[in-house]
């Protein structure tokens, strides 16, 4: 789309915007707010700096862009740190609290469905082994519920009753803990402290009333089964809307492996990990959160690993905790971060305002985190043109070794830093790159993303729609590229070449 006729829409929908505007924040906090941003004669922002193009409000929306000095749809700070808009605080999303929470999405993982059966919201929870495909063509033997790894998403609203019918088809015994939920002792979970185990082919049925809201989750109660993968996320909304309602709810479980080179079993026994996962995925498999420019998005993290810490990093952006595992924090003690240390067994949630477009990462900060399946930096792969291929074609035999060093490299201690990674085959790049939420990436942007990473894709609304509304085409780099030229300098802009069979991770 040209400059010319995003300046057009923008001046429609700035005609629209000032309208709605005077009716004030939909949560009635008109003191603070600013008017809808001012337009010159040329439809350009009074806000903007250089040549970033405007972006439109959507039309019938009754907040505002800019309170307070923080602006929607650009990076800003806002007038004062003690106002309740700084860094977009209380800034609320497009979405009404008139509609309700917002849907809660973990990527990558289903949600466990339930029957209404006498007031009551019953589940059928199966504990099982199940493989899971970390990357593509990379299946894994791990444990978890309902075939899913980690186990599917459950959902209920502050007050219900719920009941859990387990069904224990792991070799072993099992129980389920609700992590951080205050019930009845006896459905607890820890255990034989609480209960019997539950046998193979057996049945245990918890039965209890929800009263908390926010963010928990449910793993076995048994330590290696937990490193072996046995957790989900238990979301409870909350009767009344948390303040300021939010357009996006995403979550995201960070786990570690072991899973030695020649295996596909995860060793649990083991004090160190090689790969790393976000909703049981490695990246770049990972799926990417995909929002459009201007909403307010949650992220909640969980942090189910079996020893190690993650400080979560995102990119472009600066976020407010707003809360834990145990509760919704009050205003007053959010606190703005970009990095935030989520503890082993804990959840975090953070809340933001997406004003700055573009594909930002959003990734573990621990640097043996940031790669898949660490292996020594020796043997073929460090010799420059060498291929694996004749050792992998004939194992009882050792080809000669050429152990001259080519690369000027060797000549720098330390060498090599960066990891040489393994092929990307056809049938690899094509189930990464064929996901809608990952078209329109920069090319090569796979390279880029891996272990405990994932990116947060900011879209302006046109380009949102294209990618995520229909089944039109996008080429590599096509989103990224346009967002550049609204928004940052295309004439000092490099698009990359294209990723290529063969070409390595």
């Amino acid at each position: 789309m040209s400059n010319t006729e995003d300046r057009r829409r923008f001046l429609t929908a700035g005609s629209l915007a000032a309208a709605t505007g005077v009716v004030g924040n939909l949560l009635g906090r008109s003191s603070q707010a600013q008017e809808p941003m001012q337009m010159d004669m040329k439809g350009m922002s009074s806000h903007q700096h250089g040549e970033h193009a405007p972006t439109q409000m959507p039309v019938g929306s009754e907040v505002q862009a800019e309170y307070d000095g923080y602006s929607r749809f650009k990076p800003s700070r806002g007038n004062d740190p003690n106002s309740d808009y700084y860094l977009g605080k209380m800034m609320p999303g497009f979405r009404p609290a008139s509609d309700g929470p917002a849907p809660f999405e973990a990527p990558d993982l289903d949600k466990l469905p339930y029957k209404l059966v006498g007031g009551v919201k019953e589940f059928q929870l199966v504990p099982m082994a199940v493989k899971r495909e970390f990357l593509p063509g990379y299946e894994m033997n791990v444990y978890g519920y309902n075939g899913s790894m980690p186990g599917p998403t459950i959902e209920v609203t502050q007050g219900d009753r719920v009941r859990f019918v387990v069904t224990n088809e792991l070799p072993e015994d099992t129980y389920v803990h609700w992590h951080g939920l205050e019930l009845p002792v006896q459905w607890d979970g820890a255990s034989e402290l609480c209960q019997e185990p539950i046998k193979p082919g057996e049945t245990f049925v918890y039965e209890f009333d929800v009263h908390e809201e926010g963010t928990f989750f449910y793993h076995s109660h048994v330590p290696m089964q937990e490193a072996f993968g046995m957790v989900g996320w238990f979301i409870v909304h909350p009767k009344k809307v948390f303040d300021p309602p939010v357009d996006r709810d995403f979550g995201l479980i960070f786990q570690n492996f072991f899973i030695d080179s020649s295996q596909n079993i995860a060793d649990s026994w083991k004090m160190d990990w090689n790969w790393h996962t976000i909703n049981g995925r490695s990246g770049p498999y990972t799926t990417p959160l995909v929002v459009k420019h201007g909403e307010r998005v949650r992220v909640r993290i969980m942090n189910f690993a079996p020893m190690q810490h993650h400080p979560i990093h995102l990119h472009g952006h600066t976020f407010w905790l707003t809360g834990r595992e145990g509760a919704r924090t009050p205003h007053s003690a959010w606190i703005p971060r970009n990095t935030e240390l989520v503890g082993i067994a804990q959840a975090t949630d953070f809340e933001f305002i997406a004003n700055n477009p573009g594909d930002w990462m959003f990734h573990c900060h621990m640097v043996h985190h940031m790669m898949n399946h660490m292996t020594e930096q020796v043997g073929p792969r460090m010799r420059k043109n060498t291929s694996v291929d004749d050792y992998l074609a004939n194992l009882d035999s050792r080809p000669a070794v050429d152990s001259t060093r080519q690369d000027p490299g060797f000549g720098t201690p330390g060498y090599p830093q960066e990891m040489k990674g393994m092929n990307m085959s056809d049938a690899m790049m094509q189930k990464i790159g064929s996901r809608r939420e990952m078209m329109g990436m920069r090319p090569m942007a796979e390279m880029a993303v891996m272990g405990l990473m994932t990116t947060l894709r900011v879209m302006p609304e046109d380009l949102y729609n294209k990618v995520m509304e229909t089944d039109e085409p996008v080429e590599p780099g096509e989103v990224f590229t346009e967002i550049v030229k609204r928004f940052g300098d295309i004439s000092k802009y490099s698009s990359g070449k294209r990723m290529m069979p063969g070409m390595k991770m």
